[in-house]
């Protein structure tokens, strides 16, 4: 079984989201989801999420990509997720190319195009109009 590990905050979950995941299933057999909890995103991030934790696993539980949701504590545990879960695979969006290359010394590393005409952050802004 091939194993694909990408990582998100997946806050205000949109069609976007829905391709990469989509996109990353794909590539293997079984897709894990590291998903940012709050703590780490307001603390390491500076980001304050509209949906809790709990409630955004909720959601990518609920599509049927994705086949496990752990937390994101720490930028560091990628390393450690990727020799837990025996990953062959590990797959973030392209406005990260390049950042880890250094993944490739354990697994496959994929930089995958992102859905050009929406983001978090742009339905942020429509909605501040």
């Amino acid at each position: 079984m091939k194993k694909v590990i990408t990582y998100g905050t997946y806050d205000l979950l949109h069609y976007g989201h829905v391709n990469l995941l989509q996109r990353a299933k794909e590539l293997g057999d079984y897709l894990i989801v590291a998903l940012s909890t709050d703590e780490f995103n307001w603390n390491m991030k500076q980001k304050k999420c509209y949906f809790p934790y709990e409630e955004r696993k909720r959601l990518l539980e609920a599509i049927r990509y994705v086949d496990l949701v752990i937390p994101e504590n720490s930028w560091e545990q990628k390393i450690s997720d990727v020799k837990e879960f025996k990953v062959d695979t590990f797959v973030i969006g392209d406005d990260w190319e390049g950042k880890f290359d250094f993944l490739k010394e354990y697994c496959e590393v994929a930089y995958l195009p992102r859905t050009p005409e929406i983001s978090t952050t742009q339905i942020k802004e429509d909605l501040k109009k």
